[in-house]
């Protein structure tokens, strides 16, 4: 990071494969000790506050100067509705001013004009206009400061990336979401509802025009928004354009600019799974709240469950975005993303079913806390991943998406819901009467849930990878690591079984059979196939040492042998179509460090996992024979014992079960034989099951010519080797 002004350089800010550095609060302090960051969050922090504030008290305001409920309900939704007409009409190109324009002074220009439009409404009233005028006026000053904000939103989201490094966007996007849509929210509405009762308290019933508390908050966010101009003015000089050079922008029509970024939305399935996904998070929290009234009613509660259940929404966010990075942790950003947005539409459905209101606000806290965690885990991604020059069309794009979907969610499901909300669907057999309220909800989280697993399946950067295990592995630490993509035509065939098994013997009978058919086969084994190996070998078998390796050294010794092994021998023998015949993979890791040693073997396998970039054989041949029996072999082999020979019966007793259970788990891949029969009759069978394999569509080895040594492997083993020696995993 630079030390001029606390802004970062660019290596820092570039993206490194789509990995976060999920580290809880310490990230989030050393997000505030970038000055510039620090002092937008706090002035952000101040105007969010103004414009919870400002969002009630304009509708409140104006009902204000109206008589009848009637008209007052009118004015009120009327001032909330205008809210989305500026996105249907400047939507589509705030997203270009953003990019084309230099972002912080599009932002302090925004907020001077947002300043003098929320000061504005009040001052009307002041110099006595009529309520007719008051109201026009409110509406008109509305709808251009959602205008203004519409600019100002993607000029900021799109600034922000290019103030703090790539590894800590997710910790200052918690800091701001938690703040916007946690904090601000809650201390808005104690402060509005403390505001009233302080004037009342002083001056009855009777305000002074100055000192209605819808006028107070008014000035109060007018006044916020000019800070926030003066501070990004004089104080975030860092705030820049980004990498779009100045004369390329000038060359590009808007029309051009507009176009690239809807295609570039449109071609990138990052992009189009975020955008679904987040405004599918959104509709179901805007449903949720439209119909939060009349579910409250459905319950037998009133008024207080209703704020109950509307301020459990945003408990939830903010649980969500402060806690969602330090449950998951490492794991992928794509994934949980998808995760999040299921479990807050599954959320949505269990509404539907909850029969008494602790149920409901469970079902509202877990409602918000899937959307704050997809929110986050969107924002950083596009901030982190997108890149500069089409950022701002794209954060225009998910904002005003957003705002569309939760205004259109909250006024729609609420009109539904209140045309139906008397009637009921009675099932009278059951005893079970469901509202259309209900039915609204089940049916939102459904299409909510369509719609997180169409953005998964756009965004999986796993593919393969179980989800649900990848989640339980990346909270206890251990992510599931992806198979790496390569093209085999080949066939990787492992031979496994305890000590005195006859793997030797079946595996260069296997390979002799092939090699007259004309087919290039590959034999090699571990520990010891490749000169790095052979040093790792003689580490964890050689007994003529002075010292052994621990058991969790012995695992990681094995695995460095596995990686490099799969990398300069496996892989490369697949790609060319070879057959592959190794003596021991990763299951005889599972076996003998897992089982055998008695270390996890969830975090065996995830080593030996990520070591091979998740390459399993096609077929393995797992020879069971009982310990006694096998070892019996290897005593009257006269070769003298390496260290995994010399434990104990009960050791192997272990190792044998092990690797039954591993074959009993997955019996599609195995081929489990009876070591003590005759080695011929085991060799028949073994050579029919290859075969049958090399036959099969999609499973065709390209042959080698007959003439001509085997020199894939070096060093290789000779058959004889093979034969005498029992090789360790």
């Amino acid at each position: 990071m630079s030390r001029s002004g606390g802004r970062p350089d660019a290596a820092a800010n570039q993206p490194s494969g789509g990995q976060v550095d999920p580290s809880g609060y310490a990230a989030i302090r050393s997000v505030l000790r970038i000055q510039p960051f620090r002092r937008l969050w706090i002035v952000l922090g101040a105007a969010s506050f103004g414009d919870w504030l400002g969002l009630l008290a304009t509708s409140v305001f104006a009902s204000s100067q109206v008589e009848g409920s009637t008209a007052q309900g009118a004015v009120f939704g009327g001032v909330i509705a205008i809210r989305l007409l500026p996105a249907l009409v400047l939507g589509p190109i705030a997203g270009v001013l953003a990019d084309r324009f230099d972002r912080r002074w599009t932002m302090v220009i925004c907020d001077l004009l947002r300043f003098v439009l929320f000061a504005s409404i009040p001052m009307v009233a002041l110099v006595g206009a009529s309520g007719a005028v008051v109201v026009l006026w409110a509406t008109v000053a509305t709808f251009l400061i959602e205008s203004i904000t519409l600019i100002w939103i993607p000029a900021k989201e799109a600034a922000v990336p290019n103030l703090i490094p790539r590894a800590r966007l997710e910790a200052a996007n918690q800091l701001t979401l938690i703040t916007t849509y946690g904090l601000t929210p809650v201390l808005a509405a104690a402060v509005s509802a403390g505001l009233d009762r302080s004037v009342r308290g002083v001056t009855g019933d009777n305000f002074p025009d100055w000192a209605e508390p819808a006028q107070l908050a008014l000035w109060f966010n007018a006044f916020s928004r000019l800070a926030t101009a003066l501070v990004v003015a004089f104080g975030i000089k860092e705030i820049s354009q980004g990498q779009t050079a100045e004369a390329d922008r000038q060359e590009q029509g808007m029309l051009r600019q507009f176009k690239e970024g809807w295609q570039f939305i449109g071609q990138t399935p990052l992009v189009r799974g975020l955008v679904l996904g987040i405004l599918g998070a959104f509709a179901g929290g805007g449903i949720v709240i439209g119909t939060a009234k009349f579910f409250a009613s459905s319950l037998g509660a009133g008024d207080a469950a209703f704020s109950l259940l509307f301020g459990a929404i945003f408990v939830g966010l903010a649980l969500g975005i402060g806690l969602g990075p330090m449950i998951v942790k490492e794991m992928s950003r794509r994934r949980w993303f998808g995760m999040s947005i299921v479990l807050a539409s599954a959320a949505v459905m269990t509404l539907a079913f909850a029969i008494h209101l602790s149920m409901a606000i469970v079902g509202a806290v877990l409602v918000g806390a899937g959307a704050g965690m997809a929110f986050l885990a969107g924002t950083t991604l596009l901030g982190g991943e997108i890149k500069d020059e089409v950022r701002g069309r794209v954060f225009a794009v998910v904002q005003i998406g957003t705002r569309l979907v939760l205004i259109l969610a909250i006024a729609l499901s609420s009109l539904l819901a209140g045309v139906g909300g008397s009637r009921k669907l009675e099932i009278a057999d059951l005893g079970v009467s469901i509202s259309s309220t209900r039915l609204l909800l089940l049916a939102a989280g459904a299409a909510g849930i369509f719609a997180g697993i169409s953005a998964f399946g756009q965004m999986d950067d796993k593919k393969g990878v179980p989800v649900l295990a990848d989640l339980w592995g990346s909270i206890r630490g251990r992510p599931l690591m992806p198979s790496e993509p390569f093209v085999s035509t080949g066939l990787f065939v492992v031979f496994e079984g305890g000590e005195g098994a006859g793997k030797s013997t079946q595996l260069a009978a296997l390979a002799e059979r092939l090699r007259g058919q004309g087919r290039d086969v590959v034999v090699t084994r571990e520990p010891g196939a490749t000169a790095v190996g052979q040093r790792i070998r003689s580490l964890v078998l050689d007994t003529s040492g002075d010292e052994a390796p621990s058991p969790r050294a012995e695992a990681l010794l094995y695995a460095a042998d596995r990686a490099h092994h799969v990398a300069t021998v496996v892989r490369p023998a697949l790609v060319r179509g070879g057959v592959v015949i190794s003596d021991r993979y990763v299951d005889s890791s599972l076996a003998y460090q897992g089982a055998g040693r008695t270390l996890p073997v969830d975090e065996v396998s995830w080593l030996s996992s990520w070591a091979t970039g998740g390459l399993k054989p096609d077929l393995v041949v797992l020879l069971d024979v009982e310990p006694h029996t096998g070892l019996s072999r290897v005593v009257s082999r006269n070769a003298g014992t390496d260290r995994l020979e010399a434990e104990s019966v009960a050791f192997h007793e272990r190792v044998r079960y092990a690797f039954l259970d591993l074959a009993a788990a997955d019996p599609k891949r195995y081929l489990v034989l009876d070591a003590s029969r005759p080695a011929d009759e085991i060799t028949g069978q073994v050579v029919r099951r290859v075969e049958e394999m090399l036959g099969s569509p999609g499973g065709i080895v390209h042959p080698r010519p007959a003439q001509g040594p085997d020199t894939s492997v070096q060093p290789e083993l000779s058959d004889a080797e093979l034969v005498t020696m029992e090789h360790k995993t």
